[in-house]
């Protein structure tokens, strides 16, 4: 949510203020924007003020305003510049009768408030009694069935207090560890409070830094969480040689990430530092915007210093890239792979992929070692190559192969095989704009059924889909191959897929927002953007071509194992993440490599692929090996029906199989530890891909 949404990227983007109750919140919401923030969170209730429940007081007792008025500001401050706060007090789950009905009471009469005032969003207090709070969660889900609009932020710490990790608490049926170890967890307790509240896609999470961040490992796991603030409070700056307010550089590097997440970043408690002095003399400040300030307001203003630093961490961020540009609009967007085989691509589609010039430039150097490789330097005038595009689209791979042929002094004749007939009248028009004449010869047939006049040297394509063979490469080029002479070369030469389980609560919120079984036994293709990977990615399946095999099958299946936590629960430590994750570093506070593993929630698989061209000539969308700058191919992701909880030490089980029938070819895949889950897909009944 972009509350005060900025346009001015020099800024601190989306940062907030806490500030504590106040009747004159007309002056407190403009001190706050005067001094740079976007937003308030105020209290919508003075935080003192207990008010017995109504059922708990004599028939006809007058009860005066429990708050300020609604008429203090306007509809659109209240809904874009003001978040409101639940009173602290709150104990829905208290062993005191009374206190449990008051809060009951109070927490219904505070969100039917907040609802009134259309704000568009409450941060919630943490729950007083971590993993026991069914009654808190129970007036949440009552609540959020009946708003429409406005979200609820639970405030969570990021480390627990001492007080709640020496506690004994109830595991809640989570399993996997002792109940203190769980207790002194706060992600265990969202964790609790979202499966009882369904996974509600209006419940976030509000993370409250201290002075010491927990490892690495556990700020990890935010990034697939619904994380919509992060509460800075203003005790944990340190102060720098010049006396200005500065944060640890694990604290600078988090709100970083943060920032570049869209994560708001909110500024609690009083000031401690104090501002900058004022000029000398009767000069004036010049504020944020050229504006010129009298010195005294500047001075007043003691908590510009921290949103001043806040900026300046927003703009330490590196500048979006072109390729961020390109693939901003479709992160952790579900789209249906595509199926070129089956259907006709539009020009649009084309055109998308064709601004890809890395994964061209990759298939020309690809053509071109080739290239090298079968026409000795003495045969170069007397020897002409054959190359068959086979599912040549508008001509880009036709282009490039031309193109390598004119780098490696080779000469080239060129078959450009298109099933597509609009794509075919492009590539028409292409012969005789670009100079193809002679060249190239334009063959408008399915790869499958057409007849080749000559055999091909080498057979080039790019049928590969996000999981390699999901736009059914291998049945295409094995179809294909009858053209190819017996010493012939296919690019690509062979491609291997990558599975690894992730967690992702807006990914699999989505997929159930279509409230059917058809979409979670689907695979979709995704910029994966708020998510986290739980264990190091596995090979799955891997085709070669050409595939000389008697007897050709391209079925498949396979049993992964994945080791998503360190065996021995939170005593033990371990490298994290494996350097072949891909992943940055993470070490722990002595500085050392070395993290405790937190518990996990797994909503499902992500899949990649690695294709070797030609020898060492990769194109890869795996990320050990992601190829720089590519944005042909997006991950895709295969949900879970249920997402189920990894806890401590745990190993996951996951079976893939690729299956065929006459007519299609489809993916099935279950988890069979450390749960059972049904198997996904059976007899492709909700996904397949048609031949």
């Amino acid at each position: 949510m972009g509350l005060g949404k900025r346009t001015d990227f020099g800024d601190a983007k989306y940062a907030g203020l806490d500030v504590p109750f106040s009747c004159d919140i007309v002056q407190t919401l403009e001190s706050a924007l005067q001094c740079g923030f976007d937003f308030v969170m105020a209290p919508l209730v003075h935080p003192r003020y207990r008010r017995p429940a109504p059922s708990a007081l004599p028939r006809g007792t007058f009860q005066p305003p429990f708050t300020r008025s609604d008429l203090l500001l306007t509809s659109g401050q209240w809904s874009g510049q003001v978040v409101g706060k639940v009173s602290p007090w709150i104990d829905c789950d208290s062993a005191s009768p009374a206190l449990a009905r008051d809060s009951r009471a109070a927490l219904q009469q505070e969100l039917a408030w907040a609802a009134h005032l259309s704000l568009q969003a409450v941060a919630l207090p943490p729950p007083p009694q971590p993993l026991a709070a069914a009654n808190y969660a129970r007036l949440l889900n009552q609540a959020l069935g009946s708003l429409a609009s406005m979200a609820l932020w639970l405030r969570i710490p990021a480390a627990a207090p001492a007080a709640a990790a020496g506690s004994d608490g109830d595991a809640g049926g989570l399993g996997g560890s002792s109940g203190s170890s769980l207790a002194g967890d706060p992600w265990e307790w969202w964790n609790q409070l979202r499966f009882l509240c369904h996974h509600n896609t209006r419940l976030g999470v509000v993370l409250e830094l201290g002075a010491d961040l927990p490892s690495e490992g556990s700020l990890l796991r935010w990034r697939g969480e619904p994380l919509k603030a992060v509460l800075v409070p203003t005790s944990i700056f340190q102060t720098n040689k010049r006396g200005y307010p500065a944060l640890s550089k694990r604290h600078q590097e988090f709100l970083g990430e943060c920032f570049r997440r869209g994560v708001q970043v909110v500024l609690s408690g009083a000031a401690q530092h104090a501002p900058p002095a004022p000029p000398a003399g009767n000069a004036a400040a010049v504020g944020p915007g050229g504006e010129v300030a009298a010195a005294a307001a500047v001075q007043q203003d003691s908590l510009r210093v921290y949103w001043e630093y806040l900026s300046y961490i927003f703009r330490k961020i590196e500048a979006t890239s072109e390729q961020e540009m390109v693939e901003m609009g479709y992160r952790d967007y579900l789209q249906s792979p595509l199926q070129p085989l089956q259907d006709n691509l539009e020009s649009q589609t084309y055109e998308t992929f064709e601004r890809d010039g890395m994964k061209y430039s990759t298939y020309e150097e690809a053509v071109y070692r080739c290239l090298l490789d079968r026409v000795p330097e003495e045969e170069a005038e007397s020897r002409t190559t054959v190359l068959m595009v086979v599912g040549a689209g508008r001509g880009p791979l036709v282009a490039a192969s031309l193109r390598a042929s004119v780098r490696a002094r080779r000469k080239l004749r060129v078959f450009a095989v298109e099933k597509n007939p609009n794509a075919v009248v492009t590539l028409q028009n292409r012969v005789v704009a670009d100079g193809w004449q002679g060249t190239v010869t334009i063959v408008p047939a399915d790869m499958r059924e057409w007849e080749a006049p000559e055999q091909a040297d080498i057979l080039v394509s790019e049928l590969l889909g996000s999981f390699g063979d999901n736009e059914l490469s291998p049945e295409c080029l094995d179809g294909a191959q009858r053209f190819l002479r017996p010493d012939g070369v296919s690019i690509p030469q062979a491609y291997t897929s990558y599975l690894q389980p992730i967690t992702s609560h807006k990914l699999w919120n989505d997929v159930r927002a279509y409230d059917d079984v058809e979409h979670f036994e689907t695979a979709f293709v995704v910029k994966l953007f708020k998510f986290c990977p739980l264990a190091p990615t596995q090979e799955v399946f891997t085709f070669e071509h050409p595939n000389r095999s008697h007897s050709i099958d391209n079925t498949r299946s396979i049993r992964l194992q994945f080791d998503c936590t360190p065996p021995g629960g939170t005593g033990k430590l371990r490298p994290w993440p494996p350097a072949s994750s891909g992943l940055p570093a993470a070490t722990c506070r002595c500085c050392r490599p070395l993290v405790c593993l937190p518990s996990w929630l797994c909503h499902g698989f992500a899949g990649y692929f690695d294709a070797r061209l030609y020898k060492d000539v990769h194109l890869s969308i795996h990320p050990p090996t992601h190829t720089p700058n590519m944005f042909s191919w997006f991950p895709i992701y295969f949900p879970v029906r249920t997402p189920f909880y990894v806890p401590q030490g745990a190993r996951m089980e996951v079976h893939m199989w690729r299956c065929a029938g006459q007519h299609k070819v489809w993916y099935e895949w279950a988890v069979t530890q450390p749960l059972a889950s049904p198997i996904h897909n059976p007899g492709g009944r909700s996904y397949h891909v048609g031949l």
